[in-house]
């Protein structure tokens, strides 16, 4: 889907305490502790305990002194206010059946000043029903995902500021058809090439940035 959040990492500096929402096995959380260096600190989300076993067996056998991984929903972050410099997430949050409820979390582990960064899929219009009763395509990130503006609003709506679409691409059908795993799934849901054509003209893999504004507001 072109999910990766470089722009996100980019963005680090020395010293930021990092929060990565739905770690997985840790690789941003790696790549953001190089960055933040012996001075930042990066805490990984994931929940699921067997991800986190993983996550943290790969921090022993990389060195990492500065990350940890906790056991925690996006919804429900088990972090404390006003903790983190940054938060990132990388093609997560749309699996989230209440992002509302993530970005308000999102507002409330950062300090004021801290900065959202985020890469996610969206929708440009609601997919067809054989595409959204799909499990596969709701792992791949497809039915899961919001409708890009409800998806901006979310966000504006849990007080951030300066929300900003800094990356904005689209989904080449084709690549159903090319790779094998993938035009698996859509032979066994029995999907459609009209539906399918659909799914290529909605989905989108969005980057987004917001900020915490320094005074403690919220919007709406």
């Amino acid at each position: 889907m072109g999910c990766g959040n470089p722009v996100a990492l980019a963005s680090l500096k020395e010293g930021e305490v990092v929060v990565d929402l739905g770690s997985g096995a840790g690789f941003d959380c790696f790549l953001a502790s190089r960055i933040v260096g012996e001075k930042g600190k990066v805490i990984g989300i994931d929940m699921t305990a067997e991800m986190l076993e993983k996550a943290r067996g790969n921090t022993a056998k990389g060195g990492y002194k500065n990350v940890e991984f906790r056991l925690g929903e996006i919804e429900n972050l088990p972090v404390a206010d006003g903790y983190a410099d940054i938060i990132i997430s990388n093609c997560v949050i749309n699996l989230s059946p209440d992002k509302k409820k993530v970005f308000e979390e999102a507002y409330r582990v950062l300090k004021p000043g801290g900065r959202l960064m985020v890469s996610d899929i969206v929708l440009l219009e609601e997919l067809p029903k054989a595409v959204q009763k799909s499990v596969a395509a709701y792992i791949g990130c497809v039915a899961g995902a919001s409708l890009k503006q409800d998806y901006l609003d979310d966000i504006k709506n849990a007080g951030f500021d300066e929300v900003k679409v800094i990356g904005d691409t689209g989904f080449a059908t084709d690549i159903l058809e090319k790779e094998p795993a993938l035009k698996a799934i859509v032979d066994s849901e029995n999907i459609s090439k009209e539906d399918l054509s659909k799914v290529g003209k909605s989905v989108r893999s969005i980057k987004v940035s917001a900020v915490k504004p320094q005074i403690g507001r919220r919007a709406g």
